[in-house]
C-alpha cells in the first residue's frame, strides 16, 4: 500500500445524474452448452473447480452479469469433486445438467437437475460428481459486490477448526460489560448501544437449505388454475426463514421459481434491483426499455437491469423458469424502489406498505 491524497469533487448546484442502465444480455444455450464442453475438455486443475464466470460486456473488477450479482458456470465430470473452499461471500446454487452432491459444513445435499440450495458465508464446502453423467452448475453469488469494495475473502483447504466454547467467566467479568447497557437517549426512540453489543450482536444460525425441483414443480403447478384473470406473477420464493423480512434464498438474493401458463403477458413494471432469469422449459419473450429479447428453454438473460422498465410474456407452450434478485440486499439498505404497475406510484418496499393482487377474486 503507497500513500495518496483524497481530493475535493465540487458538486455545488449540480443536478442529479441520470441512471446509466446497463443493457440486457440474453446468453443462448448453445453457449452455454459449447462452454460446458469446452471446461469438461480441458485438463482437470489443481482445486478441481471447471468454473467461469459469465459477464456483462459493461461489468468492472466485480465480474458480474449484473452489477451485483455475479454468475458462475461449474462444471465438474463423472467421479470428480471440487476442493474444500470457504469464503465470506454467500451462494445460491442451480444444477442444470446432471447430478451429484455438495457437502456444507458436512452437511451433504444430493441433487438433482433443477434443484436450488443456498451456501451460507464462511461454510467450508465442496461439491462431488459421484454419477456417471457430467454435472453443470450456475452459482449466483454477491461476490461481484463484495470484490467491488475489496472485501472478499476465500480461501481454499481451509483449516477446520471447533468452535470456541464461551467462557462464562470472561463473560461475567465486569471489565467486559457496559454498566449501562442500550437505552433510549430521546422521545423520539434514538437510542445510544455500548460497545459489547456492537461487536456482539444477536446471533442468527444461518443453514444450508434444498429446494428439491420435483417437489417444488409440484407446488408450482397449482398456481396454473389462477388463469388468465389473474394479474400477479405465477411463482413461489424459494424463502430461507433466517432472512426474516428482507424475503431471502440468501441474505442478499431472493431466488424464485416461475411457472407462465401459455400466451400469458405480464404488465410492465421496473424496480431497483436486478434480475436474472434462466429459462429451462418453454418459449417467449422480455421486453426492456422498449427493445424485444427473444428467449428459449436453455437461455441465461439478465432481464432486469436496475430501474429498466421490462415485462415477459410466454408463447404457445408453458415456461419454466429461475429468477435471481438482489431485492433482499436493497430492502436491508432500504433502497428498493418498486413500481408494480406504471400507472401506480413507486414504493420503498419494506419501509411502505407495498402493492397487492387480485388473486382472492381470481381463485
Amino acid at each position: 500500500m503507497t500513500g495518496s491524497h483524497a481530493s475535493f469533487l465540487d458538486r455545488s448546484g449540480a443536478a442529479p445524474e441520470p441512471i446509466e442502465l446497463w443493457p440486457a444480455v440474453v446468453i443462448p444455450k448453445e453457449r452455454i452448452d459449447s462452454e460446458i464442453e469446452r471446461l469438461a475438455s480441458a485438463p482437470k486443475p489443481d482445486n478441481g473447480r471447471r468454473r467461469a464466470l459469465i459477464v456483462h460486456p459493461q461489468a468492472g473488477k466485480g465480474n458480474g452479469l449484473a452489477p451485483g450479482i455475479q454468475v458462475a458456470l461449474e462444471v465438474l465430470k463423472p467421479g470428480e469433486r471440487s476442493v474444500m473452499t470457504r469464503q465470506n461471500s454467500t451462494q445460491v446454487n442451480f444444477c442444470i445438467q446432471g447430478a451429484g452432491a455438495s457437502v456444507i459444513r458436512s452437511k451433504r445435499i444430493g441433487f438433482r437437475q433443477y434443484d436450488v440450495w443456498n451456501t451460507p458465508s464462511m461454510h467450508p464446502y465442496f461439491h462431488v460428481n459421484d454419477t456417471d453423467a457430467l454435472q453443470a452448475r450456475l452459482t449466483y453469488s454477491n461476490a461481484a459486490l463484495l470484490e467491488m469494495l475489496n472485501v472478499h475473502f476465500v480461501e481454499q483447504n481451509p483449516a477446520l477448526l471447533e468452535p470456541v466454547a464461551k467462557n462464562e467467566e470472561a463473560a461475567d467479568d465486569p471489565r467486559r460489560q457496559s454498566p449501562y447497557g442500550t437505552f433510549q437517549l430521546s422521545d423520539d426512540g434514538a437510542m445510544l448501544m455500548p460497545y459489547e453489543r456492537l461487536i456482539n450482536p444477536p446471533a442468527v444460525e444461518s443453514r444450508a437449505l434444498h429446494w428439491p425441483w420435483e417437489q417444488v414443480k409440484v407446488e408450482l403447478d397449482k398456481l396454473v388454475a389462477l388463469g388468465k384473470d389473474y394479474v400477479g406473477r405465477r411463482l413461489y420464493l424459494l424463502y430461507n426463514p433466517m432472512t426474516a423480512r428482507t424475503n431471502g434464498c440468501t441474505p442478499s438474493f431472493f431466488a424464485t421459481m416461475t411457472i407462465r401458463p401459455p400466451k400469458i403477458v405480464d404488465r410492465p413494471h421496473r424496480h431497483t434491483s436486478a434480475a436474472i432469469n434462466y429459462y429451462f422449459a418453454g418459449r417467449g419473450r422480455s421486453t426492456v426499455e422498449g427493445r424485444v429479447y427473444e428467449w428459449k428453454a436453455g437461455d441465461l438473460m439478465l432481464s432486469a437491469p436496475g430501474w429498466a422498465v421490462h415485462n415477459h410474456a410466454s408463447y404457445d407452450e408453458s415456461v419454466y423458469e429461475l429468477t435471481v434478485q438482489d431485492q433482499p440486499m436493497h430492502i436491508a439498505m432500504e433502497s428498493i424502489l418498486w413500481q408494480e404497475s406504471l400507472k401506480m406510484p413507486l414504493a420503498v418496499l419494506g419501509q411502505q406498505e407495498g402493492f397487492a393482487t387480485n388473486r382472492a377474486k381470481a381463485g
